[in-house]
């Protein structure tokens, strides 16, 4: 008796590890470098550009639709940060998205992005809906509380 029910237990025991297998396979899959290259923000106010940091992935603006400031005329500077030290450091260049890594096909999470209009830092995961399409994701805490924005890729890699 304990024989006929090996069969059947050895079998199920073999699915369940097929399938923890693909399942595991499956995650590596995709382009960890897809993510690279120079994205517009939903507002067409700016672009960054995504590199490789080790084995994480930063942004950096490189482009702003109004890149002075109006009231001097001279390049806006981060002066909204809540650290008074960062007032006078330029927004252009500035290195506002740090920390990403990627999870699976098409989602790098564990990074944050910085908001140089409000001075703020958000959690955020970024999901590539396309080759030429990210959904950007910041939130406090959890990611039901957040806000997405969607990046077209203005730059090959």
């Amino acid at each position: 008796m304990i024989n006929r029910m090996m069969g059947p237990f050895l079998m199920f025991t073999m699915l369940v590890v097929s399938t923890l297998v693909a399942n595991a396979r499956e995650m590596e899959k995709g382009d960890p470098n897809a993510i690279i290259g120079t994205w517009k923000n939903g507002e067409g106010t700016g672009m960054i550009k995504i590199s490789k940091n080790g084995d994480k992935f930063q942004g950096q603006i490189v482009w702003l639709k109004e890149p002075n400031d109006p009231e001097t005329g001279k390049p806006k500077l981060d002066k909204n940060h809540p650290d008074k030290v960062n007032h006078s450091r330029p927004v252009m260049g500035l290195t506002n998205m740090w920390g990403f890594k990627f999870s699976k096909e098409g989602v790098w999470d564990g990074g944050k992005i910085y908001d140089p209009k409000k001075g703020s830092t958000y959690d955020c995961t970024i999901k590539m809906k396309s080759d030429n399409t990210l959904e950007v994701r910041g939130y406090i805490g959890i990611s039901l509380i957040g806000r997405t924005d969607t990046w077209t890729r203005q730059a090959e890699r």
